[in-house]
């Protein structure tokens, strides 16, 4: 039969029972209002990179490649039609000046120059030649002019006698006509011969002053094949160092053909290529700063920009203010920024993943061991910073990291 169960035994099974749910209930209490702390999404310090919000300028940059190249470069090109006989110097080579590269085989331009110089001795020739005819002939005409001049005198003394004569009646008039006639012949062909002996004195003239421009056609010509000549030489006329020269001994170069390229490697420039979609922000003048490593900067400005584009890139010609500067070589690829725009006292921060231009973006702005999400506003985009217009202040402290992973998130813990 059954027994009534002791009240004392019941009291307390009904104490462990209250004990059990006041237990679960604080627990559940505790994992309510601690729990979301123990799970909130953290990230450790050491992966991510913070920056300062400061003042000061900013530059906007237009971003571009270059490549250094030597200030100055010579081409040697062959000025006349040639063999290469010997190569005497290969690219790296330090040259100083008057020193020979190539060896040609100039035998074509040296004969050119001896029929040149056989050409001058025949117009000389011709030249004493003509000056011999002339003296000859204004000899024969002078002699000719002498004789009919005696002729004239005596014809002219015979006439005045004739008219003595038939003023006395002693002579007729039809002799005396004969008589004046024959001297009015001879003052003709004396005349005559006058002109004779200015005419070949003129024509002489003309002849030698022809001679003579022909003979100095030929002297110049001579002159300039002597000049390519010594040309062909392929000399040096500056110290500097061979980078290219044509490998081929024996072959055949025409004129105008390049031989070799001397470069002046103690100054140098930049050339750069930008997008043309910047055409319209750039212009000669504007200030650059060429990044040849992560820490040397060298300033210049734009000197030249050509004017074609070819595959929608620009290509630019930088000066630079500090071309000598021992860091730089031939080829060397560099960063280049051109600044288009500056404002001098603005705040900014420095550049990163975090954010990737003008613009309103979300960033992480760390408040002691957490980062809070708030939106900022950027505005200019310098090579090294960001210009912030709107949402942080100056001494903020950013992540500029990629926290592309964590956009969700209002806040995230920092371990």
């Amino acid at each position: 039969m059954d027994r009534e169960i002791d009240a004392g035994f019941r009291r307390k099974q009904w104490g462990r029972r209250l004990a059990l749910s006041v237990g679960v209930a604080g627990l559940l209490g505790t994992i309510f209002i601690w729990g979301p702390r123990w799970i909130q999404p953290s990230i450790a310090r050491a992966r991510v990179r913070t920056a300062t919000v400061e003042s000061g300028p900013i530059e906007s940059a237009i971003t571009a490649t270059g490549n250094v190249v030597p200030e100055f470069e010579q081409v040697l090109s062959s000025p006349v039609n040639a063999r290469v006989v010997k190569i005497l110097k290969r690219p790296g080579a330090v040259l100083t000046k008057g020193e020979p590269i190539i060896e040609l085989d100039l035998n074509e331009s040296r004969l050119a120059i001896e029929k040149l110089n056989q050409q001058i001795e025949l117009k000389q020739n011709q030249q004493a030649k003509a000056k011999l005819d002339l003296e000859n002939t204004l000899i024969g005409l002078q002699s000719q002019w002498e004789i009919k001049n005696l002729e004239y005198k005596s014809a002219k003394a015979a006439t005045a006698r004739n008219r003595a004569l038939r003023a006395e009646g002693l002579l007729s008039e039809e002799r005396l006509r004969e008589v004046e006639l024959s001297e009015e012949k001879t003052r003709f062909e004396l005349k005559q011969l006058e002109g004779a002996k200015l005419n070949a004195q003129a024509s002489t003239k003309t002849q030698l002053e022809g001679l003579a421009l022909e003979l100095k056609t030929i002297v110049q010509e001579r002159a300039e094949a002597q000049r390519q000549l010594e040309l062909a030489t392929t000399k040096s006329d500056r110290d500097g160092v061979l980078t290219w020269v044509i490998n081929e001994e024996g072959a055949t170069v025409q004129k105008g053909a390049v031989l070799a390229r001397i470069a002046d490697l103690s100054t140098f420039r930049v050339e750069a290529n930008v997008s043309d979609v910047h055409a319209n922000r750039l212009s000669v003048g504007l200030p650059v700063r060429v990044k040849v490593n992560d820490s040397v900067t060298v300033n210049g400005a734009i000197s030249r920009i050509n004017p074609t584009v070819n595959n929608g890139v620009i290509t630019l010609i930088i000066h630079l203010e500090d071309k000598s500067n021992s860091l730089l070589r031939a080829n060397l690829r560099v960063d280049v920024f051109i600044a288009t725009e500056r404002k001098e006292r603005v705040l900014r921060i420095k550049k990163g993943p975090f954010a990737s231009g003008d613009g309103t973006r979300d960033v992480f702005v760390i408040r002691g061991d957490t980062a809070i999400k708030m939106s900022a506003r950027f505005g200019l985009v310098g090579a090294e910073h960001y210009e912030i217009v709107q949402g942080l202040l100056e001494g903020d402290e950013v992540i500029i990291s990629d926290m592309t992973d964590y956009q969700h998130l209002k806040e995230l813990k920092l371990k």
